[in-house]
């Protein structure tokens, strides 16, 4: 084969781009998948990959079109975009240019991060009041992270330019893959046997597949149980995982992480610098004054004459024993002059006359309580002749004695003729005795 027979990349990757680019199949095409890896330049274009479960195609959009989007396209989101496949000659690589975009729902990431996303906020994982404080000044700070990469590198660089003298202990972990989620959570849990003030948690930027061992629930939960303070440093500003949530503080970036852990030394020379320089001058002036008050003491007659201080007290007092002494002789003549007069009174003489009226008042109860009873007894006197009466009216005896009398039978009076017959005993009784007799015959209405 002769060396002209030969072409180049460039020759190869444009014929190929020029039989896509001239494919009506590829001209249109409409395509359905998942956003991922997506950025806005700050020229207004779309960068991304679209994929589904087995596949993904690099697509861009320009500003032109991407401007008629009406939704913020996020890494996770299902879409439906129009678009024409072509060849960037420059990688070889082919992708979609995209003209128009629309929802088509999000992608089971984003759905499984908002479920787990809801379900921690509910449980109070996310509460303010769980968030433990960062120390302002540590002297041990743990960081799990990949031992490679340019996240290590940040840390480390940020934290020895600020504050070198901290010490800095890297617990390696995966932190892509299957298997990073338990990595993770077990460096963790050996953080926290180590004596450390603070600890770094995160990776660089990625997509969300990437970046998805820090939405796992294992990996929040270890966290939130953890009793060192957490800060999380997961992927750009832009990114948000269910670990930035669940920890005490959240880092935009793996630097901002480091700048969060460890003050500023310059910064805290300068500020010890200032707190030197209030103190000199609060300390000179309490001398100050404390100087003036000295002068004053110093030139003040009681400090020249200290006695005179003793001869005031003095003077109050004896000002004070004489008032008290005189007070006390009044108050003995005032009891004095009335003990007198209670000896002179007749009440005192005769102390019986303070019961003058309380004997006039118990005689004068007396009668009357008599007079009830009196009154009483007659009452109860008339009822009993009354009832007497009564009783005397009804008395059999009385009526036996004005010329009637009772006949009875068996001890029983007779009423009524059925009640005897002929041959029966009775009796009759009479104001004088008894007379007993034989019924012979017997005469009524009935017979």
């Amino acid at each position: 084969m002769e060396k002209n027979d030969y072409i180049t990349v460039s020759q190869l990757n444009r014929y190929i781009k020029y039989k896509i680019d001239n494919d009506p199949n590829l001209g249109v095409v409409f395509l359905k998948g998942e956003i991922s890896n997506f950025k806005k330049h700050s020229r207004g274009h779309f960068y991304f990959t679209l994929k589904d479960e087995n596949s993904r195609i690099s697509a861009i959009m320009f500003q032109n079109n991407a401007i008629k989007v009406k939704f913020p396209p996020t890494d996770g989101m299902k879409v439906l975009v129009v678009g024409r496949i072509t060849v960037y000659e420059a990688s070889g690589s082919y992708q979609i240019i995209v003209e128009n975009m629309e929802e088509d729902g999000f992608g089971n990431l984003y759905l499984a991060f908002e479920r787990l996303k809801e379900k921690l906020n509910k449980e109070g994982l996310f509460k303010e009041e769980h968030k433990k404080r960062i120390p302002k000044i540590p002297k041990k700070i743990g960081i799990i992270t990949a031992p490679t990469g340019a996240a290590i590198k940040d840390i480390l660089s940020t934290i020895k330019r600020r504050w070198p003298i901290a010490e800095t202990i890297l617990f390696p972990s995966l932190v892509q893959g299957e298997l990073a989620k338990n990595d993770i959570v077990k460096k963790i849990e050996l953080a926290n046997t180590y004596d450390i003030d603070v600890l770094i948690v995160g990776r660089g930027g990625g997509s969300i597949e990437d970046l998805w061992p820090f939405n796992e629930e294992c990996v929040a939960r270890a966290i939130y149980n953890s009793k060192v303070p957490i800060i999380s440093a997961v992927g750009h500003e832009i990114d948000f995982t269910i670990a930035d949530f669940v920890a005490d503080k959240r880092a935009p970036t793996p630097t901002g992480a480091a700048e969060m852990a460890v003050p500023n030394l310059p910064d805290v020379l300068n500020y010890l610098e200032q707190v030197t320089i209030r103190l000199k001058k609060a300390l000179l002036h309490k001398v100050s004054i404390y100087n003036e008050k000295l002068t004053s003491l110093e030139n003040s007659q009681v400090f020249k004459n200290p006695k005179r201080i003793y001869e005031i007290k003095e003077q109050a007092f004896s000002n004070l024993y004489e008032n008290l002494i005189k007070s006390m002789n009044l108050y003995i003549l005032n009891k004095s002059t009335k003990l007198e007069e209670l000896k002179k009174s007749f009440v005192f003489k005769n102390p019986k006359v303070l019961l003058i009226d309380d004997i006039y008042l118990y005689n004068d109860l007396i009668k009357k309580i008599k007079n009830l009873g009196k009154d009483y007894l007659k009452e109860k006197e008339n009822n009993y002749l009354n009832l007497l009466n009564k009783v005397e009216v009804l008395n059999p005896i009385t009526t036996i004695k004005r010329g009637y009398s009772i006949t009875t039978k068996n001890e029983k009076a007779i009423t009524k003729l059925e009640e005897v017959a002929k041959g029966d005993i009775i009796k009759t009784r009479i104001n004088e005795g008894y007379l007993e007799s034989e019924v012979k015959e017997i005469y009524g209405a009935k017979y």
